[in-house]
């Protein structure tokens, strides 16, 4: 089983910078394909960035170069440091963990651009 436990959110102001976290537990961490996701109201949930278990890395085009995932395996973490943030950021940010089929979720962190 694994659980994930997201931490980092909060107000900033726009061109600021965030860095969200995402603890996990259990065994299987190393193997998992690792994403943060989010979602605002009215809207559906949508990828932000994705690291495999070997550490490939991919961004939704509206991230990409202000955005960057990184995984620590010996500390089972996930990170989502972001940059220059936008007003069209905020949304509730969720950790994602993918094995297969199954699919692991956090409970989520706001997170708010706004002057």
């Amino acid at each position: 089983q694994v659980q994930l436990v997201e931490s980092g959110g909060g107000l900033v102001q726009p061109a600021g910078s965030l860095r969200l976290s995402c603890a996990a537990s259990g065994s299987l961490f190393i193997i998992l394909d690792m994403g943060w996701y989010r979602q605002a109201p009215g809207k559906q949930r949508e990828s932000v960035a994705v690291i495999t278990s070997g550490g490939s890395t991919n961004y939704a085009d509206s991230v990409k170069g202000r955005f960057t995932i990184s995984r620590d395996n010996a500390k089972k973490m996930v990170y989502l440091q972001m940059n220059n943030l936008k007003p069209e950021d905020t949304s509730v940010y969720y950790c994602n963990g993918l094995l297969g089929s199954r699919a692991y979720w956090g409970q989520g962190t706001q997170v708010t651009v706004s002057s």
